[in-house]
């Protein structure tokens, strides 16, 4: 205590009123001093919890890549890039190739185009000379190469005549196709396609790259023309591709980010194991499949990765377990969730039966060994979503935020019929890997070579891609349909 707060042995009653007086303000003081305290704390308390949890989001963001989530792999960049961790289970297959594959190997043909031989001059023992002597036995090897390669120039002539009955001139026709007194044929056009819309090389990478295959000069206009025509000629084609689709049973959707004139446009695929159809948009959700087509007049089922907007239609779906496999091996991995390594293993029994009667040739799973998957994918999620909403319940009114673990078991037991639908119809795959796969490298077009420059030109190599996904999924030669499309005779796909 200070000492003009302590009374002394000759104090009046005055000095003691004071004394009093200045003990009150100096408590009212403190009292305030220790609210303020009091308040700071609360504040500093809630903006902890709020790093807290920041810092917990912020680190499963850094903990994500592609083996525990959606994120590509070209985003793990080289120093972090995990190491390969398969989801299938250690000894269910040996390395190499398995039964059944179709192997594939060089090997000598019957009549070779030139032969060449190479006999002894002379004894390498006496010296006696050979060139008489009939060869006794041939060892033979050949060597597969290119011919010299080099541009073959086609003189087209009409001649002009002139009728002895009545003196009328007549001209002989020219071929459609060459309507120019100078220019490039249909199979260097077709290659140029090829090579920008297939093997996705940069337009200006392929004009050098034929200047140094052939020695000519095709120009990045001359190859647009090309890319143009062969695109108008493929309209159709795609309109009977998207009908096709329409009418399938079992459709994969995936959609993903383009960048067309400098602006963020959506990239849809609509595909099965044999048709592909692309078409890009501005907006990502329904409005841009409605506009599409496919899915407002879909027969079949959808499989997707569950995006809202897909739920809006009303066909069959079927979701993506490759999605939640990766879902659930982060929240295993990263959080400790000892429920995800459980439904991710649930998941693979299913598959891994579903497999087995697939090879044994039956069109359906065993009835009581699906009764009691589905009891057990049920009886897991019921348990683990009543524990999540008791600790996500809010205690008096409003919405709590909920974790993405709740959020993940809430969607696994809402489409609970469309994640176990292909072990119910073996029509429907484990996953949309299909439509991973024909996106995947138009994602490599981009990196590769930038982004369209105009709507257009986007249109046109999404016709001609689609194209060739189509005909390479039913094992034609790319570059032998996209030299008939130049010829005005293009060769259809099966519908």
């Amino acid at each position: 205590m200070d000492s003009e707060l302590k009374p002394t042995s000759g104090s009046t009653h005055a000095d003691l009123l004071g004394v009093i007086d200045r003990l009150s303000t100096r408590l009212a003081e403190m009292e305030a001093r220790i609210e303020q305290l009091s308040s700071e704390n609360v504040a500093l308390r809630t903006e902890n919890s709020a790093l807290k949890v920041r810092v917990k989001e912020l680190e499963s963001r850094i903990s994500k890549d592609s083996h525990n989530s959606s994120k590509p792999p070209s985003s793990d960049g080289l120093s972090k890039k995990p190491a390969p961790k398969s989801l299938r289970p250690a000894g269910e297959k040996t390395s190499g190739g398995q039964p059944g594959h179709k192997g594939s190997t060089l090997r000598m043909v019957d009549v070779p185009d030139h032969t060449e031989i190479h006999s002894p001059g002379s004894c390498q023992g006496c010296g006696c000379s050979l060139k008489e002597v009939e060869a006794a036995a041939i060892e033979r090897r050949q060597v597969f190469d290119l011919p010299p390669m080099k541009i073959e120039v086609t003189e087209h002539r009409s001649e002009h005549k002139i009728c002895p009955g009545c003196g009328q001139l007549q001209k002989g026709i020219f071929p459609q196709a060459v309507s120019q007194p100078v220019q490039y044929g249909e199979r260097i056009k077709s290659l140029a396609v090829y090579m920008t819309n297939y093997q996705l090389i940069p337009w200006a990478r392929t004009t050098e790259m034929l200047s140094d295959l052939f020695g000519c000069s095709l120009s990045q206009g001359v190859l647009d023309s090309a890319i143009q025509m062969c695109a108008k000629e493929l309209n159709s084609v795609s309109e009977q591709i998207k009908c096709a689709l329409q009418q399938a049973n079992v459709v994969h959707f995936d959609e993903t980010g383009v960048r067309i004139d400098g602006k963020l446009h959506w990239l849809h695929v609509s595909c099965t194991e044999k048709l592909t159809y692309y078409s890009a948009h501005k907006r990502r959700g329904q409005i841009a499949m409605n506009e599409i087509g496919i899915l407002p007049a879909l027969a079949g089922r959808a499989i997707h990765d569950g995006l809202p907007a897909y739920w809006n239609y009303d066909c069959e779906h079927g979701l993506c377990n490759g999605h939640h496999l990766r879902e659930l091996t982060f929240f295993e991995e990263e959080e400790g969730h000892i429920w995800a390594h459980q439904m991710k293993r649930l998941l693979l029994d299913i598959k891994r039966e579903v497999d087995i009667a697939k090879y044994q040739k039956l069109t359906e799973l065993d009835p009581a060994k699906r009764f009691l998957f589905g009891e057990r994918y049920t009886a897991a999620l019921m348990c683990n979503r009543a524990m999540y909403k008791q600790i996500t319940e809010p205690p008096g009114k409003g919405r709590a935020k909920r974790s993405k673990a709740c959020n993940l078991l809430d969607r696994l037991y809402r489409g609970r019929s469309a994640t176990l639908a292909f072990m119910y119809d073996f029509a429907v795959p484990f996953d949309n890997n299909q439509a991973e796969r024909d996106v995947r490298m138009m994602k490599v077009r981009q990196k590769v070579s930038g982004c369209f420059r105009t709507e257009q030109g986007a249109q046109d190599f999404h016709a001609i891609r689609g194209y060739i996904s189509t005909m390479r999924k039913q094992g034609r030669n790319i570059l032998s349909v996209l030299e008939s499309v130049l010829h005005c005779n293009t060769l259809l796909p099966e519908f």
